[in-house]
């Protein structure tokens, strides 16, 4: 627990700290934490819709709680965005887990 209340702490000196966002959240996760997890992801997102690599994570937590539309749905804007920020990793990690979802 020291590591998400380390997190915390550096969030709450910068709310708008993405990276630090993305990282509570997946401290979240390893401690099967989801509801915090999916809030932290879909904050990120609201904010910066460009940090691209929340997408894969939050479809994944989407698609583990069977919100399946939901994971859908944050797979095909990751990709997206990915494509329009020329990030050829990310897009093709997304296109995979759209793809295992979809087909």
């Amino acid at each position: 627990m020291e590591r998400i209340v380390q997190l915390k702490e550096f969030l709450a000196a910068n709310p708008n700290d993405s990276f630090v966002q993305h990282a509570l959240a997946l401290e979240y996760i390893k401690r099967d934490d989801d509801v915090s997890a999916q809030q932290l992801f879909e904050d990120l997102l609201d904010k910066n819709e460009n940090y691209i690599g929340s997408y894969y994570h939050l479809g994944k937590l989407l698609e583990r709680n069977n919100n399946l539309s939901g994971a859908i749905a944050v797979y095909e804007k990751g990709l997206r965005k990915a494509k329009e920020a020329g990030d050829q990793h990310a897009y093709n990690e997304l296109l995979a887990a759209y793809e295992d979802l979809v087909y």
